[in-house]
């Protein structure tokens, strides 16, 4: 299949509060798999931001993040992986979400990557990697991304499990997997989507009501894209591509990372242990803020948007090859 196609995709611009022009399109991965990207153009923009969002995710819950990247002059694209949002699902139950290899995600990269060449989308190209997203960008930096610099939030560089259960976290998976029963729910997680399970109060996504309530509203109006918790085998993949990720040496782009100060879904030592060794990144902790720190108030957006511009402004080379 060609990854550079530009079929039109259905593009829900009745609840993405996006800037105006968006649309979206089907592109089908090396190995067949239909996914779906889409792009908020901007006219005279400076460069595009690549957004890769997080497990359970899709397009237009970042219309919001569009039109803030757009009032600071940046073209937005983002991606449904495969398995979520509209894009194919690869199990029965489409609740599920599932991966064969985390290395498959790599494949839906590269069939972005050729439509946003395809789309001419104006250059340097930067990178946001959200929770997931940041584990798949880390993992297409290495393999040499052509951005010129990389934002992540609430990167999954880890996966936040008590000590004493990561062992049983690793066998049950692994076990599941090797079996062929890594299909089934890894055990305590959801089965319907997080935002229609679980109420405002106490959820640990935002603590900003009107931003919860936007994610219910995209939900309820367009049930498809809708995720519950991950299969046995997303898990085992996610833990083995984490633990690959953390021993290898960091990759030469420059790096600013946010984290709620109150994150509890993604494992913050090792988001720090990554900073650290990555020379010149930057990490801010964001008061208050919790897993998705570009789902917050407008106040705090501001100056994480504002932050975000700022280090994309400041390394606007030529986008690498």
């Amino acid at each position: 299949m060609d990854g550079s196609r530009t079929d039109e995709a259905p593009f829900f611009s009745d609840v993405d509060d996006g800037p105006e022009g968006g649309r979206a399109y089907w592109l089908h991965a090396d190995d067949g798999v239909r996914i779906r990207a889409g792009v908020w153009p901007l006219d005279g923009a400076k460069g595009t931001v690549l957004l890769f969002p997080g497990r359970t995710e899709y397009i237009e819950k970042y219309g919001r993040a569009a039109g803030d990247l757009a009032a600071r002059g940046y073209a937005t694209l983002a991606i449904d992986w495969r398995g979520q949002g509209i894009a194919e699902r690869l199990v029965d139950d489409p609740l599920k979400g599932h991966v064969g290899v985390f290395s498959d995600y790599q494949r839906d990269v590269r069939a972005v990557l050729a439509l946003a060449a395809t789309l001419d989308l104006p250059q340097p190209w930067h990178l946001i990697g959200h929770s997931m997203g940041g584990c798949i960008g880390l993992r297409a930096l290495h393999e040499g991304l052509p951005v010129a610099s990389a934002v992540f939030t609430g990167p999954m560089w880890g996966i936040l499990i008590p000590a004493a259960m990561r062992p049983v976290a690793w066998l049950l998976s692994s076990t599941a997997s090797l079996m062929g029963l890594g299909g089934g729910y890894a055990p305590g997680t959801v089965r319907d989507a997080y935002v229609l399970a679980n109420p405002f109060e106490g959820n640990n996504l935002t603590k900003d009501r009107e931003m919860y309530d936007y994610m219910i509203r995209q939900t309820r109006a367009h049930p498809d894209v809708a995720l519950a918790g991950p299969t046995l085998n997303w898990l085992y993949e996610a833990l083995k591509e984490t633990r690959d990720l953390a021993r290898l040496r960091a990759p030469a782009y420059p790096c600013l990372t946010f984290v709620g100060a109150d994150e509890d879904i993604v494992d913050v030592p090792a988001i720090e242990a990554q900073i650290a060794k990555w020379p010149g990144a930057r990490l801010e902790h964001v008061p208050l803020g919790e897993h998705e720190v570009m789902m917050d108030g407008v106040a705090a957006r501001t100056r994480l948007f504002d932050a975000m511009a700022a280090h994309f402004d400041a390394h606007g080379e030529p986008a690498r090859g």
